[in-house]
């Protein structure tokens, strides 16, 4: 079944209005016509069955036929700080990283990363979120993470400041890992966790310095050294896995 987000005013009593980009594709692309069913979501969690109404090219009307009782959000909220990748990389990190269930991502300028035209970078949120809200559909998402504006490292400081549990994978710790921090401490206490990944050329020493000041727990995912987008989606599986719902929950 076919799943689309539509905001709180667009669905009014027991019709929901789906509109924009989403219209074109349900009658160009899926090729969906009246009576067939489909999920509504409210972009802030409720989940209802819905049967398709009307389309034209402005709006498809959907009937409300039930609300779901569906909740596909892990029960542990993860954060991920990304350094700022080369290329069109951030396209595919935003992407899985929302599959994986993180519930925010925030680019991060750092010292080694290399970018040319940070204003431009900016520009790129509105795409990032697009991509995001794709893949929300794709993978059954009940909430839609945000990407937010690119900032500098020294800011993320504020960010960090409610969260639980900061991990920073760092190419340099050989000693303590994951499935060790797990067995350390209580995961009863632990409702959010923040990642935070460096760029291509890793992280300054001064700026390890300065995590380690703010609590930050400095990591080891292996003895090989990951690219800055493997590193997000593998410290991201393994924080899932320990603390929150991947594996399933027995």
């Amino acid at each position: 079944m076919h799943k689309f987000f539509v905001s709180k005013e667009n669905i009014m009593e027991n019709t929901a209005y789906i509109l924009g980009e989403d219209v074109r594709h349900i009658y160009k692309v899926l090729r969906l016509k009246p009576g067939d069913k489909v999920s509504i979501n409210d972009c802030c969690g409720e989940e209802f069955l819905g049967s398709i109404k009307t389309i034209d090219r402005e709006q498809v009307q959907v009937e409300i036929l039930e609300k779901l009782n569906l909740d596909n959000e892990s029960n542990i909220d993860i954060y991920l700080f990304q350094g700022f990748p080369k290329s069109s990389k951030m396209d595919l990190i935003v992407q899985k990283a929302t599959e994986l269930g993180v519930k925010g991502i925030t680019p991060i300028f750092t010292d080694r990363v290399v970018v040319k035209n940070k204003q431009g970078e900016l520009k790129k949120v509105d795409r990032w979120n697009r991509i995001v809200k794709e893949s929300c559909k794709q993978c059954k998402r009940s909430i839609i993470p945000k990407v937010n504006n690119p900032m500098e490292f020294k800011n993320i400081q504020q960010l960090l400041k409610n969260i639980d549990l900061i991990i920073v994978p760092y190419e340099n710790e050989q000693n303590t890992g994951i499935k060790n921090l797990a067995q350390n401490i209580d995961k009863n206490k632990i409702e959010s966790i923040g990642i935070i990944v460096g760029p291509e050329g890793g992280f300054a020493e001064e700026e390890i310095n300065t995590l380690k000041d703010i609590g930050a727990n400095i990591v080891t995912l292996g003895p090989r050294i990951l690219r800055t987008e493997t590193a997000g989606f593998v410290c991201t599986s393994l924080l899932m896995y320990e603390f929150g719902d991947l594996g399933g929950s027995n």
